[in-house]
């Protein structure tokens, strides 16, 4: 059966699983190889799930007309956007790393001592050790395949959202 075909909830549900799978992943890099996430790696997780809960609810509601379903795709495109956009930042730091040799204060220190916008604004304007590449896949860093991932999925949805529907196939 062709996924593009796919029912709007269908379509969605498979949105949910990816980000379940990645950010299952991303933990598992974490606690089973034991790699350390960067700030900016904790907001990647953080956009996934923003994501992934996007796509929940609109694969859950269903919603019958295509207003529905393109706010629930716009939505999603959204939490997809600022993906992109830290996952970017992240990629451009790696590729053009700083002098200072650290990410800055640790993310315990951060939250004790700034409001959320005030961390926020640490995280994206972090150097140093978020510039390490600690692992790689087929010559891509993470930040790189979550850069992708975010794209990928930010037009799925979109495409899921936008689409012309003329009868429901699954």
């Amino acid at each position: 059966m062709n996924p593009l075909r796919w029912s709007f909830r269908a379509q969605f549900l498979l949105g949910f699983l990816l980000c379940g799978g990645l950010l299952g992943y991303a933990l598992f890099v974490q606690f089973v190889q034991k790699i350390d996430p960067c700030p900016f790696c904790i907001f990647q997780r953080l956009a996934f799930a923003a994501l992934g809960l996007m796509f929940l609810l609109g694969a859950l509601h269903g919603p019958k007309g295509a207003g529905g379903r393109r706010v629930y795709g716009g939505l999603a495109f959204v939490a997809a956007a600022v993906g992109m956009g830290i996952a970017g930042r992240h990629v451009w730091v790696q590729v053009f790393p700083p002098e200072m040799p650290s990410c800055g204060p640790g993310w315990d220190y951060l939250v004790e001592t700034n409001t959320w916008l005030g961390v926020a604004r640490t995280v994206l304007s972090a150097k140093g050790d978020c510039s390490t590449v600690d692992w790689s896949f087929l010559g891509l860093s993470m930040p790189m395949w979550s850069l992708l991932w975010f794209v990928l999925l930010g037009g799925w949805a979109l495409y899921a959202g936008l689409r012309k529907r003329k009868s429901r196939l699954f």
